[in-house]
């Protein structure tokens, strides 16, 4: 809470508050601030002291107040873009109809232009994971805490590729351009136990998964394609097309697999050339494709020619029998892109795709265009601890703890009255609270906690109850108990 001192007022303390919040993108563009009142009780301040920090924060050019609506943090770029929607408002809903089967008829520009503003949000959500408000569990992070992750096999590994001259060899020159080829065969082993045949050749390693990923999106697609993407979904993969001037169809993800109907629509309509989906222990649902659902999306992508990206980053979590694309199609439409930031080190940023042999060389070309080539040290030890069994009996471990954490943080949850809306599965939990997730997020805020409100997993902004937690972060009572006390504020 907010107190007096002789240095600061408590007018420059709220609105320093909000200044840095806003700097730092946790209050991302576009951002509505809570209302005077709300703040002021929120804060325990009078009301002036919220519109004397409002002032200084308008003063600021921070944000922007809008007449009857309140206060918003302050984007240029969206105001221009609002501004020339407003002059064009039939170009607009034009593009928000064709886009979205399903957009209401009603839709009028300065609508579709403030929804078009959900991507940025994710760059939010990334600078959360850099920028910790608290030493507390974050129940909003997409990683596992950093305990379970230090293991003692992993500086063994490093210093077994860097013993004699290996340092300096691999220091002073570049690595092989498709990877480390130890690496690359581990690899082609290890999906072969997934029944996802590739060999060496056919695999690729890149600077994690987002950048696998990202390699197929500028291999295969140009601005104005059209990229179906599963919803809720991956913020990150949102704003990632989005930036790269893609036209996003959200495709709803339910409990056995994407909604085909929209799906076919959306092939009938648009003639897309991407389908990116996560088949197993999807994000944030924890949903798993199942095998009638993955065979006809393989029919939809066969006659009307797309490709499809199957980003299988929480593999080491489930099960080897689980139904992958890549595994039913052997790799002809389909591209594994995987990687083991979540699993093993998000510092060493390792990963890797495997892809059709017709696409490979264009895939390698858009690799050395980016990046040249990847560090083939780090490479060199992730091979050493797959070959030793390391990678396997860590992953062993980590799956019996996070057991453990998701048992608990369920009981927590539901005793705390939040519902889940898809069975608990996996690192996320995806949870009902029952009330506006984005304003609850800006009090947790206050209390140390950053959260994924629900509206982060949508291509198009909609307020949303739901919420994504991480279940390894949200086995403790406090944090449950904090958010009981404003959730039932907010009711």
């Amino acid at each position: 809470m907010l107190m007096k001192t002789g240095s600061q007022s408590l007018t420059e303390q709220l609105s320093t508050r909000f200044a840095e919040r806003i700097r730092s993108r946790l209050l991302a563009p576009g951002a509505r601030l809570p209302s005077v009142r709300q703040c002021a009780q929120q804060q325990g301040v009078s009301v002036s002291t919220v519109v004397a920090a409002y002032d200084q924060l308008l003063a600021q050019g921070l944000v922007v107040a809008h007449k009857n609506r309140g206060f918003f943090v302050r984007d240029a770029s969206f105001n221009a873009a609002l501004a020339q929607a407003q002059q064009a408002p039939s170009a607009i809903k034009k593009i928000a109809d064709s886009t979205n089967p399903d957009a209401p008829s009603a839709w009028n520009a300065a609508t579709w232009m403030s929804a078009r503003q959900a991507p940025v949000d994710a760059s939010a959500l990334i600078r959360g994971m850099f920028h910790r408000v608290s030493n507390k569990p974050q129940p909003g992070m997409g990683v596992f805490p950093p305990e379970w992750l230090d293991t003692r096999f992993m500086p063994a590994a490093v210093r077994k590729v860097t013993s004699g001259s290996a340092l300096r060899d691999f220091s002073l020159s570049y690595g092989e351009p498709m990877g480390d080829s130890g690496l690359r065969r581990a690899l082609s082993q290890k999906l072969g136990v997934l029944n996802v045949h590739a060999a060496p050749e056919q695999i690729i390693t890149s600077v994690g998964a987002t950048h696998a990923l990202d390699i197929v999106s500028r291999t295969l697609l140009r601005a104005g394609d059209c990229v179906m993407v599963e919803e809720p979904g991956w913020a990150v993969e949102f704003a990632r097309l989005d930036a790269l001037g893609m036209r996003i169809l959200p495709v709803p993800r339910r409990a056995d697999g994407p909604d085909l109907e929209v799906m076919a629509r959306y092939c009938e309509a648009h003639a897309p050339k991407l389908f990116v989906s996560v088949s197993v222990f999807h994000n944030p649902t924890g949903y798993c494709l199942s095998p009638g659902s993955a065979h006809r999306v393989l029919q939809l992508a066969n006659q009307h020619n797309f490709h499809i990206v199957e980003d299988d980053t929480y593999c080491h979590l489930a099960p080897e029998h689980a139904t992958r694309l890549c595994a039913l199609d052997g790799l002809q439409r389909t591209m594994y892109v995987s990687g083991f930031a979540k699993i093993l080190a998000p510092g060493w940023r390792v990963g890797f795709m495997a892809a059709p042999p017709d696409l490979v060389q264009r895939l390698l070309d858009t690799k050395l265009l980016g990046t040249l080539t990847t560090p083939a040290l780090l490479e060199k030890a992730l091979a050493w601890c797959i070959d030793q069994g390391q990678l396997r009996r860590h992953a062993e471990r980590i799956r019996t703890r996070l057991d453990a954490a998701r048992a608990r943080s369920v009981k927590l949850a539901l005793a705390h009255g939040c519902t889940f809306a898809a069975e608990p599965a996996g690192l996320f939990g995806w949870v009902d609270t029952g009330v506006d997730t984005d304003a609850l997020a800006q009090r947790m805020l206050d209390e140390g906690y950053l959260i994924a409100p629900g509206a982060l997993f949508h291509a198009v902004r909609t307020p949303t109850t739901l919420m994504r937690i991480n279940f390894a972060t949200t086995q403790e009572a406090a944090f449950w108990k904090v958010f009981a006390r404003l959730r039932d504020a907010m009711l």
